[in-house]
């Protein structure tokens, strides 16, 4: 485990092993002696799994530019594997990571737009020790083919929130120290409220992409290190719940049952919403 913390008089960040909890070491930018802060315990979930609560985020706007050597190296794997890139969406002032959106439109085989990230790798994520090999990864969420794509209809949040949702995404685990991984919930803040007017979800599920191939799933980059890509599943409410109560592998199996794929459907039925006492 790590315990990551900052230098209270110049802000340095830092990460150590949780073998140096409590005690006090010198800031190499400022000498500071400042002491390790304890290794706090996570809350666990009904189901075992920890959860964690991030503070406000204190530090300051870092302005970033994209990797272009990564950029290119994502664009030709999504080209390869997905299908041709229609467009991109640059950010034009990117925080912490330049994160672009790129569209892979919908054919006869895959009747669904496709929406990757590139730029959430380019800083490694602060996984757990024995989770060294996962600590780039990149997100993609899948739409209906008739969801409006363009920056006109990005005006409408009803169309915007799936990119703002990878986006968001995207930074959090750079913003907050922390890293997001297969079977993570992530819930749109604290209480959870929907996405949009035409979305109730309210928290994004992530899972291996299940509409590519396995060879898509993992790209190794010239400096040897390995970016995984993770499908987002909007999910609602009750759905969260059940899933910290019962477990991942409860929940995929309400999604098998009521058929719940990888593309997003806003009029599916809630799977673990009760009816008349029953599921």
């Amino acid at each position: 485990m790590t315990i990551v913390f900052k230098c209270h008089a110049c802000d340095k960040r830092y990460k150590v092993s949780d073998e140096r909890a409590n005690k006090r070491v010198k800031c190499k930018q400022c000498g500071t002696v400042i002491e390790v802060p304890p290794l706090d315990e996570p809350e666990e979930a009904t189901d075992g799994t920890a959860i964690y609560r991030h503070e406000a985020r204190e530090r300051d706007f870092e302005p970033a530019i994209g990797n272009e050597k990564n950029i290119e190296a994502i664009s030709n794997h999504i080209e390869a594997h997905v299908g041709p890139v229609e467009m991109v969406f640059h950010e034009l002032i990117s925080d912490m990571v330049h994160v672009d959106v790129h569209w892979v439109a919908p054919t006869k085989e895959r009747n669904w737009h496709t929406l990757i990230t590139s730029g959430m790798s380019d800083r490694a994520m602060i996984v757990p020790d024995e989770l060294v090999h996962y600590e780039y990864a990149e997100l993609m969420i899948s739409l209906p083919p008739d969801w409006p794509l363009s920056q006109e209809a990005f005006e409408d949040e009803n169309n915007y929130w799936p990119v703002r949702l990878l986006k968001g995404l995207a930074r959090l685990p750079h913003e907050f120290d922390t890293w997001l991984g297969i079977g993570h919930t992530i819930p749109n803040g604290d209480p959870a409220e929907p996405y949009a007017e035409n979305a109730a979800f309210s928290c994004a599920l992530l899972m291996p992409p299940i509409e590519t191939s396995e060879e898509f799933h993992e790209l190794e980059l010239d400096d040897g290190s390995v970016i995984h890509f993770y499908a987002i599943v909007p999910m609602y409410e009750a759905e969260t719940n059940y899933k910290l109560n019962k477990g991942l592998e409860a929940l995929i199996g309400r999604f098998e049952k009521h058929g719940v794929g990888e593309v997003v459907d806003t009029s599916r039925r809630d799977t673990c919403r009760k009816r008349f006492g029953l599921f």
